[in-house]
């Protein structure tokens, strides 16, 4: 594999990284999850309460068509989920949002919209990373966009039949489904440099339907015209 390149945003994701660590080992409710040395990633069980489970399946409905990504389109098979972000506006999401917010205590400027996501059967998202390879032509728009990605928030909304794990490939780690409970991973190392070791995988499901939420926070308050620029570029 090759090396992964520096993010020039280093001592940002050692400032954030430092900081989300320190609270949530504080919280009681946020359970470390053993990786080995190599990650940071951990669980907050009943983040969401069965009624707000199935309230956000209904709205994931709304809102799914076929999922994106930069430089791969659905036919590719690379990512076969439907995805969408949800209304920030909505008081409910926004209520939500802040939740996550506070949890990690991060600013909410510094965070995407809470996306969406559903898998029905044989829908995967193969081995990826979150943060962005800054060798990559589409990191000139990201840079400019907020930042490189820091941590990852991601909530499960219901139970799968068969398959739908989430994956993570080089820490032999697989984690199932249990509705309500909130996944959070740092994506760099203590030092600030992006780690390899958090590639994961949304993998096939066999029987069922998965939905999930995620949302992504960067280094920076996110530049609301620089991703209007960028997504009307893609459109093009």
């Amino acid at each position: 594999m090759a090396k992964t390149p520096i993010s020039p945003d280093k001592d940002a994701l050692k400032r954030v990284g430092d900081a989300v660590r320190k609270r949530l080992d504080a919280n009681p409710k946020a359970e470390a999850i053993d990786t080995g040395g190599k990650a940071e990633m951990y669980a907050v069980s009943h983040f969401l309460s069965g009624a707000e489970c199935q309230k956000l399946l209904g709205m994931v409905d709304v809102i799914a068509q076929p999922s994106e990504l930069f430089d791969q389109d659905y036919s590719t098979g690379f990512r076969t989920s439907f995805s969408g972000n949800l209304n920030p506006h909505d008081p409910f999401i926004a209520e939500l949002s802040k939740r996550m917010d506070d949890l990690v205590g991060l600013k909410a400027e510094t965070g995407e919209a809470i996306q969406g996501q559903r898998y029905h059967v044989g829908q995967q998202f193969k081995p990826h990373n979150d943060f962005f390879y800054p060798d990559q032509e589409y990191w000139k728009i990201e840079r400019k966009r907020g930042g490189q990605r820091s941590w990852t928030a991601m909530t499960f909304l219901n139970p799968v039949q068969k398959g739908g794990a989430t994956h993570f490939v080089n820490l032999d780690l697989k984690i199932f489904p249990q509705p309500g409970v909130l996944l959070l991973w740092n994506n760099a190392n203590r030092d600030g440099t992006l780690n390899e070791d958090m590639m994961h995988a949304g993998t096939p499901v066999e029987a069922g339907v998965k939905y999930v939420l995620t949302k992504w926070y960067r280094t920076r308050k996110l530049n609301h015209k620089a991703a209007a620029k960028f997504d009307r570029a893609r459109r093009r």
